[in-house]
C-alpha cells in the first residue's frame, strides 16, 4: 500500500458569461498535470452546480480532473500555484478544488 493524496480539480466547461471555454485551455491543463505528475484522469459526465456571489446567481457545467499524487508538501504547493493559474486562464472568480488522503492498494 502506498499512502497518496487526491485531488479533484472541478473545471468550467463555459466562463462566467456563458460562452463556451475552448477546449485548448482543458488541454493545457491536462497536458500540465500529466508534465508534473506522470498522469490524470477526467470524468466525461458534467458536474453542473449553481452558486451565489455578491447576489450574482452563477450555474455551471464542469468537468471533474482526478489526480493520485504523492502526499508531500511539493505537491501542495503545485497544486495551490496552479489554483490561481487556473483562476486567470479559466476567467473564474474561483476554482473549485478538495483534496483527501487515500491509500492506494
Amino acid at each position: 500500500m502506498s499512502v497518496r493524496r487526491r485531488y479533484e480539480i472541478l473545471l468550467p466547461l463555459q466562463f462566467n458569461d456563458g460562452r463556451p471555454v475552448p477546449e485548448s485551455l482543458l488541454w493545457q491543463t491536462v497536458e500540465e498535470l500529466e508534465a508534473r505528475f506522470h498522469g490524470v484522469s477526467w470524468e466525461n459526465q458534467i458536474v453542473r452546480g449553481i452558486w451565489q456571489e455578491s447576489g450574482v446567481i452563477y450555474r455551471d457545467n464542469n468537468t471533474r480532473l482526478i489526480l493520485d499524487v504523492p502526499d508531500s508538501a511539493g505537491s501542495r504547493e503545485f497544486i495551490t500555484n496552479l489554483k490561481q493559474r487556473l483562476k486567470t486562464r479559466f476567467q473564474q472568480l474561483d476554482i473549485w478544488i478538495t483534496s483527501h488522503l487515500i491509500d492506494v492498494i
